[in-house]
């Protein structure tokens, strides 16, 4: 029986606020249309681009879910939450290092205040967009059961083309100081914690965060965050019809040219069916179907932390998914968070090698 030994993950008895939605993710690329040209084959579609700025969106109202800005760099800069109301906003504003409220240029437009979690990354809270027409997309496939056959007379033929993304579903983050990462975000956001698997001292490894919406179903986890070395963005992941559309997308992308990570198979914890693709510049980005929604009533389940319990079937978790890349500035943060974080040590480490890599 897994324990959990440390003070987080745990719910917050009274948040600042209750995020409603992860209502977009913000990049930097130094080539925009290379990364346009990725992320329509993955199935997102574009809203606007200029020189300075890219912004795509699924099949559903929000007016965009990913914004690419030029940079020199590749990297990711952060999160969007949407938020229930103005006082939302106003109550998030108060807190240390918050901005004032102040409207955006986005698709969709609204109000933002802008923050830096514990681990550095941008979070916005936004109110007020204009939802935008959903996109028209193919009914999920009617499937034949041995027991149950709904298509009689007639064929299996999805169209072979980009997977229409749904949604944005939830990304996953590094940290290195994960106890006051993820407390920040129970604290101040309302998200609660799903499941936690923990290493052999009972210190989390990986924490699955959800939105608190009461009696309204929520995805397993919004937010996942991992025990790194260093603030890292892991990958993010979009929700698409059916199982169908989740192996079109691996045809597609595959003859395109991309670079597959990992996939097709069903994850334990949310059980979705995944597959994996990295973009021009390495960044993990999943499609997925069929996933786990919790309403705010189940507790956390524990569980030991091993590959075995990444996925229920299919290929086994490639070493290379987790293999961080040791670069002269990741060298330098693995030293300097390793005197500095509570949370990290020489031990820890060597045991997530070992069960990782």
């Amino acid at each position: 029986m897994a324990t959990l030994t440390t003070p987080q993950p745990a719910r917050h008895p009274a948040p600042t606020v209750k995020a409603r939605k992860l209502a977009y993710l913000l990049f930097e690329r130094p080539d925009l249309k290379k990364a346009e040209r990725f992320l329509n084959d993955f199935g997102l579609h574009t809203v606007s681009r200029s020189a300075e700025a890219l912004y795509l969106r699924g099949t559903g109202p929000e007016p965009f879910c990913y914004r690419v800005t030029k940079g020199g760099d590749a990297g990711f800069i952060g999160i969007g939450f949407e938020v229930s109301d103005r006082q939302d906003l106003d109550r998030l504003s108060q807190l240390p290092g918050a901005s004032a409220i102040a409207p955006v240029d986005y698709p969709g437009g609204g109000d933002r205040v802008r923050l830096t979690d514990p681990s550095g990354f941008t979070v916005e809270a936004i109110h007020g967009q204009t939802p935008a027409a959903p996109l028209p997309h193919r009914e999920a496939l009617p499937i034949n059961f041995p027991e149950q056959q709904p298509r009689v007379n007639d064929t299996q033929r999805p169209p072979v083309a980009p997977p229409e993304v749904m949604r944005l579903g939830h990304v996953v983050l590094e940290v290195a100081d994960f106890q006051a990462t993820c407390g920040w975000y129970t604290q101040h956001f309302g998200l609660i914690p799903s499941d936690v698997q923990v290493l052999p001292d009972g210190s989390p490894a990986v924490v699955f965060l959800r939105l608190n919406l009461g009696d309204t179903p929520a995805d397993h986890h919004t937010i996942a965050m991992a025990q790194g070395f260093m603030p890292l963005y892991s990958h993010s992941a979009y929700e698409v019809m059916d199982t169908d559309a989740v192996g079109m997308g691996q045809r597609v992308l595959k003859a395109a040219g991309w670079t597959h990570a990992w996939g097709i198979g069903r994850h334990v914890l949310g059980s979705q069916i995944f597959d994996y693709w990295e973009d021009p510049w390495a960044a993990k980005h999943e499609h997925y179907c069929d996933g786990d929604v919790f309403t705010a009533e189940l507790p956390m389940g524990v569980h030991p932390v091993s590959r075995e319990a990444m996925s229920q079937w299919g290929q086994p978790m490639p070493a290379s998914f987790t293999k961080p890349k040791l670069s002269p500035t990741a060298l330098r943060a693995l030293t300097r968070n390793l005197r500095r974080s509570p949370d990290l040590s020489v031990k820890k480490l060597i045991t997530l090698a070992k069960l990782f890599g």
